[in-house]
């Protein structure tokens, strides 16, 4: 029974961003040094997920719990921003520590909504990328990266040698017009309804209309400021965890199919609870529909040096992420294609 200790991980943050948002101080000072310098410390004090266990119903409650919970945040949040009584460095504070949750807790929790079977877990999972302005994700990331992830035909998997920032605004786009293209050929084929990009710019529109209806043009700024952030951030755990890693042709000249060796792995004692086990990426691509609570390591998948955190800090210095990563994803492909 491990549901409790994702919900020690993921919920003092929400609460401490809540108290800020409501009453000013410095409580978003005490989210983010629980989302990093705590984070950080107890990885190498705990140990991380066994792994393999039996899916337990209360993983459910506690995303739904947590996707709640960051609506809730982002209106309250929204209605400080356009708080003249606020001083600068709370404002400041406030965004950051809110933008590290986004970042940290409901992508990687909206990611997990997304995959499940219950449709009201899937539509919750696209509200929250929808108010963090990165709505197209959820068709983006389902119908294109997991399709065509380690190819070039994913605009989310980095080009070999590629920085992040070259990486960032050429995934942004070519994702939301591959997502786009996706959902289109989906709904001729099926008769859908509408095309849920209506959903996912409309319901952008309406999340800034409501910011600046609560907080003003502070709100709106603010809104503004935690998407690009929350969306560099969906990025930037793309680059980390498919960097350099890539689906080799067999002897038939078919590609090899979805392994372990395709995604990189940060297995650790405090971030992959805080990140509801997001860190177990391999058997992820490889078992999209499995619970995040239920999710193994498997023995052969690549793992990073340090955690996803740590690693998003260095992919910011392209120098030093190649020198650190470009040897390991090398010797990670000389092994050769898989069948």
């Amino acid at each position: 029974m491990h549901t409790w200790r994702y919900a020690l991980a993921t919920l003092p943050p929400l609460a401490l961003l809540l108290l800020a948002a409501l009453f000013g101080g410095w409580w978003a000072a005490a989210a983010l040094v629980w989302l990093t310098l705590l984070a950080a410390g107890l990885d190498h004090l705990l140990a991380p997920p066994p792994g393999g266990d039996p899916h337990e119903p209360a993983a459910d409650t506690l995303s739904a719990a947590l996707a709640l919970g960051h609506l809730a945040l982002l209106i309250l949040t929204v209605r400080a921003f356009g708080d003249a009584t606020r001083s600068i460095g709370e404002t400041v504070t406030l965004l950051f520590g809110t933008a590290s949750f986004l970042g940290q807790i409901s992508h990687p929790n909206a990611h997990e909504l997304i995959h499940r079977s219950p449709r009201v877990l899937r539509r919750l999972g696209a509200a929250v990328y929808v108010t963090m302005l990165f709505g197209h994700h959820v068709s983006a990331h389902r119908l294109v990266h997991h399709v065509h992830v380690g190819t070039p035909s994913d605009p989310n998997t980095p080009r070999p040698a590629e920085s992040f920032w070259a990486f960032l605004p050429r995934a942004w786009l070519h994702s939301f017009a591959a997502g786009l293209a996706a959902e289109r050929r989906r709904g001729a084929r099926r008769l859908q309804g509408p095309n849920p990009y209506l959903w996912y710019v409309g319901g952008g529109v309406l999340t800034l209309a409501l910011a600046y209806t609560l907080g003003g043009a502070g709100g709106l700024t603010g809104q503004l400021g935690l998407g690009l952030l929350a969306g560099g951030q969906v990025l930037l755990s793309d680059y980390i965890q498919h960097y350099g890693l890539y689906r080799q042709p067999l002897p038939d000249g078919r590609l090899e199919p979805v392994g372990p060796r395709h995604s990189w792995n940060a297995p650790r004692g405090f971030t992959s609870f805080l990140m509801v086990n997001a860190p177990s990426h391999s058997d992820h691509h490889m078992h999209p529909a499995t619970p995040y609570d239920a999710l193994e390591m498997p023995a052969d998948a690549p793992r990073l040096p340090w955690s996803l955190p740590i690693m998003a800090m260095l992919a910011l210095m392209p120098r030093q992420w190649r020198r650190i990563m470009d040897k390991r994803a090398d010797k990670v492909m000389a092994e050769g294609p898989r069948g």
